[in-house]
């Protein structure tokens, strides 16, 4: 179950740096490309208004790759493109109703599909930014909008970023860690086996010393016992060959006794 976890962990948290790498991928793209992050030929815009409804609608995310050939696009496509509104130099994402083709230009009229009539002004080829490739994503558009600003950046990349760092630096750590603790581990069952036979080699040579030890207390001991009983025997004879001289003597007597009362 750890192990499980562990990896889970490890998956969120890479998924976690892609997707921070690649958000960041776009706000740097984007804001070296006057506000339009052009990633590998493919844009990443958000829907400003209800006016392509109910194809997207506004705070949708949506992609839309670069055109290489202009004489590719046809009525039917949705284009996006810079024009004037309101006085402003904006980005507009409206389908082709027609294509206008002069003597060395071509340009294209639109319309929004919830709008009524066509746009004012007609799309250049160099305004053309790119061709909706189909790709919407509902909402994501004003998330993508915070994420660019200084306050989303900071929280929803920085900080993720720096736990994810943390989060590796830990695991390096532990490794660290775990590999010391089986050297060390290594390290001590070789000073347990060291002293394990340093034990039993003291507690034979104890045991010889002390057979040794009892050998030679035995073998004086059978000497004492050796010489206690020739002196005892040597003794015993003695008191032996006196006793049977005392009775010699005591017959001698008896024998001159008895002549001297014949006489």
């Amino acid at each position: 179950m750890k192990k499980v976890l562990k990896v889970l962990l490890d998956v969120l948290a890479w998924v976690l740096l892609i997707t921070a790498l690649l958000v960041t991928l776009v706000v740097f793209a984007a804001g070296k490309n006057n506000g339009v992050a052009n990633i590998f030929g493919y844009t990443p815009l958000t829907v400003e208004s209800d006016s392509m409804s109910p194809t997207f609608k506004k705070d949708d995310l949506i992609v839309v790759k670069k055109v290489k050939d202009l004489y590719q696009l046809k009525e039917g496509d949705v284009i996006t493109f810079y024009t004037i509104i309101d006085g402003k130099r904006v980005l507009n994402t409206h389908r082709i109703v027609a294509i206008n083709q002069a003597e060395n230009s071509r340009s294209f009229t639109t319309r929004g599909d919830n709008n009524q009539i066509d746009d004012y002004l007609p799309a250049y080829a160099s305004d053309i930014v790119g061709k909706w490739t189909g790709t919407r994503l509902k909402g994501m558009g004003k998330a993508m909008d915070f994420l660019r600003t200084k306050k989303g950046f900071f929280i929803c990349i920085i900080i993720p970023l720096a736990l994810f760092f943390l989060f590796e630096l830990y695991k390096f750590i532990s490794v660290l860690i775990d590999a010391k603790k089986s050297d060390i581990t290594e390290e001590d069952e070789e000073e347990i086996k060291r002293k394990a036979v340093e034990e039993y080699l003291a507690a034979e040579k104890a045991k010889a010393e002390a057979a040794e030890k009892a050998k030679a207390e035995a073998e004086v001991a059978a000497d004492e016992a050796k010489e206690t009983a020739d002196a005892v025997s040597e003794t015993a004879e003695n008191e032996a060959k006196e006793a049977v001289e005392e009775v010699s003597d005591a017959v001698d007597v008896a024998k001159d006794d008895e002549a001297e009362d014949k006489n």
